[in-house]
């Protein structure tokens, strides 16, 4: 068996960055910049009044209470660049554009209004209430880095600088083959048989991690169903095979030996790690990576988690992820030599330090605590001390 840690190294020397594209900002949530975007505009891009009130040229560093001006003008948002060369004050609109020389914003509630002039109820310092040109960001400035998600906080910023589309990494084309002649759809079940949950739980991690799903396939554990479904793989030009069952040392455990048969060879196959201890990784000759993943649930959880998502990363030219360190509430006794992963979830101590409790009755077939934990862990032996803290879902991992 490989240590997990090598069968890692292993499987991401076989990466490379995917090709780039060039989509509409309106269909580039959620994929990964391809490189920087310099900003080709200031934000703002002119000195604006902050709130509603009154714009004016201050005489010094204050204006004193009680000071009073004549009011030239009205200056609402949109209007363009003005000049008021012979005036010292003008009512103005939060977001429009401060008039040239005009440095100052007196709040309206500051304020009392008569006829045409207007008077200051306090002292106001001298540039208040004024957003300032580049304030937020300057023109040729990186506005964003590449391998950056672009999530909504990145499309309203694109958006405010006027750019309609951004060069962003392509995304990586997957094939899901589940195995097993007992998984069937919803519906009613025959004696024997199970619905099928890998499938959908990877299609819809997947999906979410922004991976086109190109082959969603459900093949017996009979005949050549997983052949073909392979080849069809091999002929969608898929960037990566995602299998689940069929892969460990039974009789109906074919999925090395079909892999083989078909050209592909294995990187590395058993890895001594719990849960997923059968897991397969794989390579075609100018072709997709393929990881075999148990059929367990929690066992593809874990492969997708821990093999899959960092194989993603890579193809999204990503760096390796970073756990965060935890320290666990209550240490737990694991066997020695296999690294293990598991459920937990992030409690509060009654010192206020947060910490983390490994999710009780956890087993490979078990599904309800994948439901009820918010984090996952892994440590090599035990969970005692300090632990490595994994995001749930990789697509929330930065």
């Amino acid at each position: 068996m490989i240590a997990y840690p090598d069968a890692v190294t292993r499987l991401l020397a076989e990466c490379r960055t995917l090709s780039s594209e060039h989509p509409g900002l309106d269909k580039a949530a959620g994929r990964v910049l391809a490189a920087d975007v310099v900003s080709p505009l200031s934000l703002p891009g002119f000195d604006n009044a902050a709130m509603d009130g009154y714009a004016l040229r201050a005489p010094g560093a204050s204006i004193a209470a009680g000071s009073g001006y004549r009011v030239a003008a009205m200056h609402a948002a949109g209007d363009g660049a003005l000049a008021y060369p012979e005036a010292e004050c003008c009512e103005i609109a939060t977001g429009a554009r401060m008039p040239e020389g005009f440095d100052t914003v007196v709040p309206l509630e500051r304020c009392e209004r008569d006829g045409d002039h207007v008077h200051f109820l306090a002292d106001e310092p001298r540039g208040q209430n004024v957003r300032t040109v580049g304030g937020d960001l300057r023109a040729g400035s990186v506005a964003l880095h590449a391998g950056r998600r672009i999530d909504a906080a990145a499309v309203m910023l694109l958006a405010a600088l006027g750019i309609d589309g951004v060069d962003v990494v392509r995304r990586p084309r997957v094939a899901v083959i589940a195995t097993g002649s007992e998984l069937h759809p919803a519906g009613t079940l025959p004696p024997g048989g199970i619905h099928d949950s890998n499938g959908p739980f990877l299609a819809a991690s997947l999906l979410r991690w922004g991976a086109e799903l190109v082959v969603r396939q459900r093949v017996p554990d009979v005949g050549t169903a997983f052949h073909e479904a392979i080849a069809d793989a091999l002929a969608a030009g898929v960037d990566l095979i995602v299998t689940t069952g069929a892969v460990s040392a039974g009789r109906f455990d074919f999925v090395p030996t079909t892999l083989s048969a078909l050209g592909a060879h294995t990187l590395f196959h058993k890895v001594a790690m719990r849960p997923g201890k059968p897991l397969l990784a794989a390579r075609f000759d100018a072709g997709p990576l393929v990881l075999g993943l148990p059929g367990n649930p929690m066992a593809v959880a874990v492969g997708y988690r821990f093999f899959v998502a960092p194989v993603l990363r890579a193809l999204a030219g990503l760096p390796p992820e970073r756990p965060q360190r935890v320290r666990v509430a209550e240490g737990v006794s694991l066997r020695e030599g296999l690294h293990h992963f598991a459920l937990g979830r992030f409690i509060d101590d009654i010192d206020g330090e947060t910490r983390v409790c490994v999710m009780p009755a956890q087993a490979a077939y078990r599904i309800v605590p994948y439901t009820q934990a918010d984090t996952w862990l892994s440590a090599a032996d035990a969970f005692n001390g300090r632990v490595d803290a994994w995001p749930l879902d990789p697509a929330d991992a930065r």
